[in-house]
């Protein structure tokens, strides 16, 4: 294992195989996240690709003085953004005959098994069902807000850090998070005991 500093060093002076770790050791975060955003394997996959495509690219405008999860989380979120522009112009676009398609239902799930105490059968259905519930609340809040929930409460950012990923003040990041955890909350109240 390196010092992220110095792979990043590494990767800006063309070492292939720097960068290599560096997209082994962020790959699964920028997955999870991506997939959070949207709950499809196909869109998460396409992010990841875009996201260390522009990281190979732009690695060199990296100057540390944010961490590098920060920056990295900036080119995501944009990602992010940009393919959800793209998909809503293509959904636009669909004829009438493939709005009736079928859904993969088996896509995996990016949270991770709940603790021993919690592995009996009805705690793991509640889980799971509370998983989904989360899912569909975050698909119907739009992208402005559903990204500041996902960076602050699944992703475990601080507000400035996702402030700063997203190009926000912090009152205005804040404001966001703020409607999305109520709209979240009301969502998900049928799983408050």
């Amino acid at each position: 294992m390196h010092d992220e500093r110095e792979l990043i060093e590494r990767a800006k002076s063309g070492d292939e195989r720097a960068f290599t770790e560096l997209y082994h050791r962020y790959r699964q975060t920028v997955y999870n996240f991506s997939y959070n955003v949207c709950h499809n394997k196909d869109y998460a996959d396409e992010v990841v690709q875009d996201t260390f495509i522009n990281v190979y690219r732009k690695l060199h405008q990296y100057d540390g003085r944010a961490k590098f999860s920060t920056w990295l989380y900036s080119i995501v979120v944009n990602n992010c953004q940009m393919h959800n522009r793209r998909t809503q112009l293509e959904q636009a676009t669909i004829s009438i005959e493939e709005l009736g398609t079928p859904t993969d239902e088996t896509e995996p799930t990016t949270t991770e098994l709940p603790a021993s105490d919690d592995l009996r059968p009805d705690a793991i259905v509640m889980n799971r069902e509370l998983e989904e519930a989360l899912h569909r609340a975050l698909q119907k809040l739009p992208l402005d807000y559903r990204l500041p929930y996902i960076l602050r409460e699944l992703e475990g950012l601080t507000s400035e850090e996702a402030a700063a990923v997203m190009g926000l003040s912090l009152p205005a990041f804040k404001s966001r998070l703020h409607r999305a955890r109520m709209f979240i909350r009301t969502q998900l109240r049928d799983f408050a005991s």
